[in-house]
Parts: C-alpha cells; structure tokens; sequence
C-alpha cells in the first residue's frame, strides 16, 4: 500500500474525462482480464448492509488518515461479527506482475503482498479483489481484531457489494485502499496511478473468516454471502 497525494487524486477527474474520449477498444482492454465486471454479488443488498453500520462503536485507539497529507478521521468501528470503516479507495496494484499492474503503470509498485496464494506466490491485484488493511500499531492491532490473511471482506460502493479478501498491509496510519480489481468491480477507475475513489466506500470485515484458498474469489464470494446474511441477522 501506498499513500497517494492529493495532487494525484485531483488528477483522477481529468484522467475519467480523458478516459471517455478514448475509443471502445481501448476501453474494452481491461475487460479482457479474469477480474470481476459487476458488483452484484450475493443475496444480501448494499442496502441492507449500510442500514447495519449507520453508528459507530469505535473500536481502534485512534483514527486515521485516508491519505498522507489528510487529517486522521476514520476510525475503525466494531459490530457483532465484524468490524468496518467508511473511506475513500486508492488503488492497490501490489503483488504479481501483469498488464495492468507493473512498474510502468503503477509509480508505486511493489512485486509482493503480504499475504500469498496457496501455491507461494504474491497475489495477482488484476485479477483478485483484495483489501488492504492496516499494519498493526498502537491504533489498531487487526489481528487482535479477529480479521487474518483471506478474510472476508464486504466492500460497498454506489449501491454495489463487492466480496474481497484481506490481502495486504500498508501504512500503520493510513486507511482505504483496495486491489485494482476491486476498483474494476464496483464501478471506480482502476489506474494505480490516478484512479480511485475520494469517499463512500464501505469496508466490511467479518471477524475470524478466511475463504480458502484466499485466490479464489468465488469462495470469497460463497461465504461473503453466508456471513453478510448472519451480519444483517446478528445486528
């Protein structure tokens, strides 16, 4: 995870203007991929999710900042089953190297995550829908927290759902960054370098979960939808 400037995010505007001019092909590139294309996944709405986390039971020691030169704002908050926080989304594009995701689209790429597939390697953020939390620090610990490498996550945007798994750590201070393929899947602008969302992003996550193998997005999926139903039950 890196934490973007805001000079970068302002640039993402003028960055979706220049993407609507662009021709159908070059838009239909990133369509290619195996990533997610829509974020209607499960039986349980965005609806019924956000009715479920309208107050906050602040459970980090303190807050944080969604970028770099922003004041800490966000805390995490806590929920029978789960814990959530709402922020923005940056773009993480960490882990194996592919056309979307690489030393040359993203100023801040890094060949590895915390977290690794079944067979060894880093996570493939094209393809996989993934969230970024937190290093442990005195602010928040999120493994004392319940949440773990493939965890699951239920990322909220626009009225979407998309399912993720925790698989990455960034910065002990920052909050809200998520896989380009998450970006992909609800509807942001996916760009490592501009991309992202400034605000309205939900995050999610249940508490001592874990879709195994973490790659497997449709196993994020499966019991995304189990334990959303049970969070929307529990509280």
């Amino acid at each position: 995870m890196r934490a973007r400037t805001l000079a970068l995010a302002a640039a993402s505007g003028a960055t979706l203007l220049a993407t609507a001019a662009l021709p159908a092909t070059a838009l239909n590139t990133a369509a290619a991929t195996n990533a997610p294309t829509r974020a209607e996944e499960g039986s349980v709405s965005a609806a019924e999710l956000l009715s479920k986390v309208t107050t906050c039971s602040q459970v980090s020691s303190g807050k944080y900042r969604t970028d770099s030169e922003t004041a800490a704002t966000v805390p995490v908050c806590g929920k029978n089953g789960a814990v959530f926080w709402k922020a923005d989304l940056d773009v993480d594009c960490d882990g194996q190297t592919t056309t979307a995701c690489n030393r040359s689209t993203d100023p801040w790429f890094q060949g590895d995550t915390a977290f690794h597939q079944s067979n060894g390697k880093p996570l493939n953020a094209e393809k996989l829908p993934y969230v970024v939390v937190p290093s442990s620090s005195s602010i928040w610990n999120y493994s004392s927290a319940g949440i773990k490498g493939g965890g699951v996550v239920a990322v909220i945007y626009n009225n979407k759902v998309e399912y993720a798994v925790v698989g990455d750590t960034g910065p002990s201070k920052i909050i809200g960054e998520a896989s380009y393929a998450t970006a992909k899947a609800l509807g942001i602008n996916p760009d490592p370098a501009t991309g992202g969302a400034e605000s309205g992003v939900t995050y999610i996550l249940f508490k001592n979960s874990q879709a195994k193998p973490i790659e497997s997005h449709s196993a994020a999926v499966s019991l995304g939808d189990e334990l959303a139903r049970q969070f929307v039950a529990d509280n």
